[in-house]
């Protein structure tokens, strides 16, 4: 058996693309003149996916520390993107809403995404792109419901 491993394999080429992808996009960022940074910029995106999450939820979603978020917050609330509002649920808790000033900013941030998913696909016809998304869509749901019985028997030990 061989010791070295495909690096056009699935894993790899997942990863590489994702990896730069994201740094595509965080070039555009910093070029567009937009006063985020990249990762303020994902964090604003992570809001308007679910208006009215908790920071710990949009942690989680971003794969980040519950504080580095907190900092994104922090500067996205500066700039009056966003507003921490009571938790009607959990008084100690916080959930985060775009304020009216957001739908400006996320356009331009759209644009963006849009540009670097543009390069990506140059040479992909409509036809490709939509069956790339299709499997992309669904090679991410498997690995959502993979993971959740995992999550599941660790909390199933923790409490035996």
């Amino acid at each position: 058996m061989s010791s070295r491993i495909d690096t056009d394999s699935l894993a790899f080429l997942v990863a590489d693309c994702a990896r730069l992808m994201r740094a595509a996009f965080e070039r555009r960022i910093m070029a567009a003149g937009l006063g985020l940074t990249a990762g303020e910029a994902r964090t604003l995106i992570q809001v308007a996916a679910v208006n009215g999450s908790r920071q710990l939820d949009i942690a989680v979603r971003m794969g980040l520390e519950p504080m580095t978020v907190s900092a994104f917050l922090d500067k996205l609330q500066a700039r009056g993107l966003i507003e921490r509002q009571p938790d009607p649920l959990d008084r100690r808790a916080k959930r985060i809403v775009l304020s009216e000033a957001a739908g400006a900013k996320l356009k331009q941030i759209g644009c963006e995404i849009y540009a670097v998913e543009k390069d990506a696909m140059q040479g992909f016809d409509h036809c490709l792109q939509d069956d790339l998304q299709h499997a992309l869509r669904t090679f991410r749901s498997n690995l959502q419901n993979a993971e959740q019985p995992a999550e599941m028997e660790r909390e199933l030990r923790a409490v035996e």
